[in-house]
């Protein structure tokens, strides 16, 4: 009876399967504009469902919504925080419950937002999105609940498929698998697609749930959390899918080791799949540095030893292993991780700083410990931009500063500029197509009055009236984007918003007409 009860408030949370039928599809409503516009001069439209449709409801979100209309002066930028900052809420939450073994262990399946799967790095970065406003809090109506059952599910899917960077619903749903695409991948080691909605090994994608994990502990305290449940276990797979993935491509003696993930895709495209029989570029071997088959933009890497997500994996694997000493009896376990953590350090410092004629010392984006470097950056978190908003390195590092001047430059060869929109794109969108996500970051990476009001000024003008954080914007054509609903970069913005607020709070009480 406990389980049952436990079940039918979990599902209250969301919206019922009955007033779903009488909702709008979010994908088509969303590239819509819809009254009341802003009375600015963008008339940017009202995007959020009505609250019978929205996916979960929070009070504390609606009235920190409420509260920045004091604060956020201009009526288009207020919009666009109106709109975004609950995106994710509003849309995503696909599905909340309880685990059908254990009525205790909350659930969520929460969307990328057009795309009916959970990506462990998506859904981390979504939830961080309401970080300032959690507490400790046991209620299944709290946020605090969500960010629980965002890690027991993520916790579930790594010990699953931990090489895998997005996931199909839970059986305990009752929703159905999606299907990716029609010709199948082909990759080791297998998994069945009624679990993973896509195998693409990429090394933020572990990283993602330690930082989701640091963010809930130091948010609540709530050690006991960790305690249960199998969020000890996921980190024993972690560690030791990340230390199989520390070998080089050949062995002392030269012959070709047996690596433990290979990945291919028929494709048009070379960022869909790894040369070499699904291996990728050669490594070398005893580098320190954790491979990586793909970026967080879902693109193949060049040289695998991804350095944003070294960073992002050295610094939330340390902060974890915080939580891990405080379980009790995983002394051990949490040495061990801090431990690893600081030889990736150790190891970026020595492989990844490297000389630019231009620049000096910088950090490169890919290495492959052979001496060849990747000079450039990606809008995707982690990128070399964010290292400062991972919390790797204070923003005033020198190497960073080097590293930020020329990412921010014509140098960057995927930096795009052009008069609706200057910010770092990538592969993934194409040339010309510049990320707004980029723009948020570079936000919160610098101290510099104007060139924060310069790159909110280019976000509230390049959103084509519909008042979304779209994927990415052509730097010359605000009617060319991709991605309308884009939950994560919406959230973000929002973030960064209640970032100002603390920061730089005269900033949102400018005109950006």
């Amino acid at each position: 009876m406990k389980d049952i009860i436990l079940s039918l408030v979990a599902a209250a949370l969301v919206i019922a399967p009955s007033a779903r039928a009488q909702c709008p599809d979010y994908l088509d409503y969303s590239q819509q504009k819809h009254q009341p516009y802003s009375s600015g001069k963008y008339q940017l439209s009202y995007m959020r469902p009505e609250p019978a449709c929205r996916t979960f409801n929070s009070s504390i979100v609606e009235d920190t919504i409420k509260d920045m209309e004091s604060v956020i002066k201009d009526p288009d930028l207020y919009r666009l925080f109106q709109n975004s900052f609950p995106n994710s809420l509003d849309t995503a939450v696909k599905w909340k419950g309880v685990a059908a073994n254990n009525s205790n262990e909350e659930l969520t399946f929460l969307i990328t937002g057009d795309i009916n799967a959970m990506w462990l790095r998506d859904s981390a970065n979504q939830m961080q999105s309401y970080l300032p406003l959690v507490t400790a809090n046991s209620s299944l109506s709290s946020l605090a609940s969500l960010y629980r059952g965002v890690i027991n599910l993520q916790a579930r899917y790594i010990l699953e498929a931990p090489f895998c960077n997005s996931f199909q619903p839970p059986v305990e749903s009752g929703i159905g698998p999606s299907k990716n695409q029609d010709t199948p991948d082909d990759f080791t080691p297998a998994v069945s697609t009624n679990i993973a909605f896509e195998c693409k090994y990429e090394l933020d994608s572990l990283a993602a749930f330690l930082e989701l994990s640091t963010d809930y502990y130091e948010a609540t305290n709530d050690i006991d959390f960790f305690r249960n449940f199998q969020w000890v276990d996921a980190i024993n797979t972690i560690i030791a899918t990340t230390e199989s993935l520390l070998g080089g491509t050949y062995s002392s003696n030269g012959s070709v080791n047996t690596l433990p993930y290979t990945w291919q895709r028929t494709t048009t495209s070379a960022t869909e799949t790894l040369d070499n029989s699904g291996r990728g570029n050669p490594v070398q071997a005893n580098t320190g540095l954790i491979r990586s088959a793909f970026r967080p933009s879902d693109d193949s890497t060049i040289y695998q030893l991804y350095i944003p997500a070294n960073m992002m994996f050295s610094r939330y694997l340390d902060s974890a292993s915080k939580i891990m000493a405080n379980i009790g009896n995983q002394r051990n376990l949490a040495n061990h991780m801090h431990n690893f953590s600081g030889r990736i350090r150790d190891a970026i410092t020595k492989h990844a700083i490297v000389n630019h004629p231009t620049y000096g010392s910088i950090y490169a984006f890919e290495v492959d410990g052979y001496g060849s470097q990747n000079i450039m950056d990606d809008a995707n978190i982690p990128s070399l931009l964010s290292a400062p908003f991972l919390g790797y390195l204070d923003q005033n590092d020198k190497v960073y500063q080097n590293t930020r001047k020329m990412i921010l430059s014509k140098d960057n060869s995927y930096f795009m500029r052009g008069p609706v929109i200057n910010a770092v794109g990538g592969p993934h969108a194409g040339y010309g197509q510049a990320w707004p996500m980029a723009s948020i970051i570079r936000i919160f990476t610098t101290n510099d009055d104007q060139e924060i009001r310069n790159a909110l000024q280019e976000i509230v003008s390049s959103t084509d009236g519909l008042g979304l954080i779209h994927e990415s914007i052509n730097s010359f054509d605000a009617h060319k984007w991709t991605r309308q609903w884009f939950s994560w970069a919406n959230g973000l913005f929002g973030q960064c918003l209640l970032d100002l607020k603390a920061r730089k709070p005269g900033v949102l009480g400018a005109s950006f007409q």
